[in-house]
C-alpha cells in the first residue's frame, strides 16, 4: 500500500426513475435529490514526514501543494462555469498563476483534463486501486435529451483525439522513462483511439444495406475450418463480455443499451471529430461548444426526453437508418418479383439490417415521437443523402 498514491472510485449517474433511451439506466431512486454532484476522488500516499515544522509551516505548506484560491473555488458553484464578469483581468491573471503553481491538480490544455491528468500521473509512476462500494460514492446527473447527449459525447471524444496528436501521446509518451505499465498504457492507447473506429463502424452500418440495394450478399461461403475459426473467435468474444458484466455488476439491459448508444454516438459524435480533430491539429481551427445544462425539475423529464435541437450530429444516423429501412422495402421487393428461390438470401441479408436498425432504435423511437417534431433541415438532409447514395 506504500506505493498507492490514488484511489479511482465511479460515479453513479442519476437524472429520472424511468427506463432510459440514450444510454445506461441510471440507479433507481425514491425521490431524486434536490442538488446532485459529481466528482473524483484521489487519497494520495504517504509523503516524507515533516516532523519539526509548527502548524503554521504545516499551513502554508499545505496551500502551496493543493492552493487557495477563492476565485477558482467560487467559479466551481457557478451553474455556467467562469467566472465573474466584474473580475479584473489582472486579478484573474494572478490568480490563474497562483492555481498553476500548486504542486497538485488537474493537468489543464485539454477537455478531457481528467484523462490527460490521470494519464500523467501514471507516467510518472503513481499506482492507482479501483474501488466500488456498494453505496456510491459520488452522484452525478445525466443528460437525457439525446441533442445534447451526442454534443457531449462529441466533447470528450474530441479531448481524447486532442491528446492522441500532442505530445502526450499514450503510445510513446514516457517510454524512455518506463514508469507506465504495458497494460497501462494499452489502456490510455484504447481511450484516445477509439473515435477513430467510427469509420469502419459507418461501414458496417451501410454493408447490409448494400447488399439489399445491389443483390449482393456480405459474406461470402466459409469452409468447415474457417467456421470454426468464427464460432470459436465469437464464442471467446461472448465469454469475455459476460465475465466483464460479472466483475463490473452491469446488467444485460444496461450492456445492450449502452451498445446501441455507442453505435449512435459512433456514426455521428466520432465521425464528426475524425474530422474536427484534425483540422483542429493541423489548420487550428479551434471548435466552440455550447455547455450543457443538467439541471431540470422533474416535469421536464418526459419533455426533454423526446426533444430534439437542431444539431448537425443528428444527420449521420438519420441517414443511415433510412437507407438501411430502404434496403429493407427494396430487398423485399426484388424477392417478391423474383420468386420462392430468392427467399433463403434475402433472410441472411434481413438479420444483418435488423440488427443494424435494432442498434438504432432508441434514435427512431425518439425520431417518432409525438411530443416535438424532428427539426425538417434534419429531415431534409438525411433524405437527399440517402437518395444520392442509393442512386450510386
Amino acid at each position: 500500500m506504500a506505493s498507492i498514491r490514488m484511489i479511482v472510485m465511479p460515479t453513479a449517474s442519476e437524472s429520472f426513475s424511468m427506463q432510459a433511451l440514450y444510454w445506461h439506466e441510471p440507479p433507481k431512486v425514491h425521490k431524486r435529490p434536490k442538488m446532485v454532484t459529481c466528482g473524483c476522488c484521489s487519497f494520495f500516499g504517504r509523503r516524507a514526514s515533516l516532523g519539526g515544522t509548527d502548524k503554521d509551516n504545516k499551513e502554508i505548506l499545505f496551500d502551496e501543494k493543493f492552493g487557495k484560491s477563492s476565485t477558482f473555488v467560487t467559479s466551481t458553484l457557478r451553474e455556467e462555469g467562469g467566472v465573474a464578469a466584474s473580475s479584473s483581468r489582472e486579478a484573474l491573471l494572478k490568480e490563474a498563476i497562483h492555481v498553476i503553481s500548486c504542486e497538485l491538480g488537474w493537468i489543464y490544455g485539454s477537455i478531457t483534463e481528467d484523462i490527460l491528468t490521470g494519464f500523467k500521473l501514471h507516467s510518472r509512476g503513481w499506482r492507482t486501486i479501483y474501488c466500488m462500494p456498494k453505496r456510491s460514492a459520488f452522484r452525478g446527473s445525466v443528460l437525457i435529451n439525446l441533442s445534447d447527449r451526442l454534443n457531449q459525447t462529441l466533447r470528450w471524444a474530441l479531448g481524447s483525439v486532442e491528446i492522441f496528436f500532442s505530445r502526450h501521446n499514450s503510445i510513446c509518451y514516457g517510454c524512455k522513462e518506463g514508469k507506465l505499465r504495458f497494460l497501462e498504457r494499452f489502456a490510455y492507447i484504447n481511450t484516445t483511439i477509439y473515435p477513430f473506429t467510427s469509420i469502419p463502424l459507418l461501414v458496417y452500418c451501410l454493408l447490409p444495406a448494400i447488399c439489399l440495394l445491389t443483390d449482393k450478399f456480405i459474406m461470402y461461403e466459409l469452409s468447415t475450418y474457417s467456421g470454426i475459426l468464427l464460432v470459436a473467435l465469437f464464442m471467446s468474444f461472448l465469454a469475455s463480455g459476460i465475465l466483464e458484466l460479472r466483475w463490473s455488476g452491469v446488467s444485460i439491459e444496461e450492456w445492450w443499451r449502452n451498445e446501441q448508444f455507442w453505435v449512435i454516438g459512433g456514426i455521428s459524435s466520432h465521425l464528426f471529430v475524425d474530422i474536427q480533430g484534425i483540422l483542429k491539429i493541423v489548420a487550428g481551427i479551434d471548435t466552440s461548444f455550447i455547455v450543457t445544462s443538467k439541471a431540470f425539475d422533474d416535469e421536464d423529464f418526459k419533455q426533454q426526453l423526446y426533444t430534439f435541437k437542431w444539431t448537425t450530429l443528428l444527420i449521420p444516423p438519420t441517414t443511415v437508418l433510412i437507407i438501411n429501412l430502404v434496403g429493407v422495402v427494396a430487398g423485399i421487393t426484388d424477392a417478391i418479383n423474383t420468386g420462392y428461390q430468392a427467399i433463403r438470401p434475402l433472410m441472411g441479408k434481413l438479420f444483418f439490417v435488423f440488427w443494424v436498425i435494432s442498434h438504432l432504435y432508441p434514435f427512431l423511437k425518439g425520431l417518432m415521437g409525438r411530443q416535438n417534431r424532428t427539426p425538417t433541415i434534419v429531415i431534409i438532409w438525411s433524405v437527399l443523402l440517402a437518395s444520392v447514395f442509393s442512386l450510386i
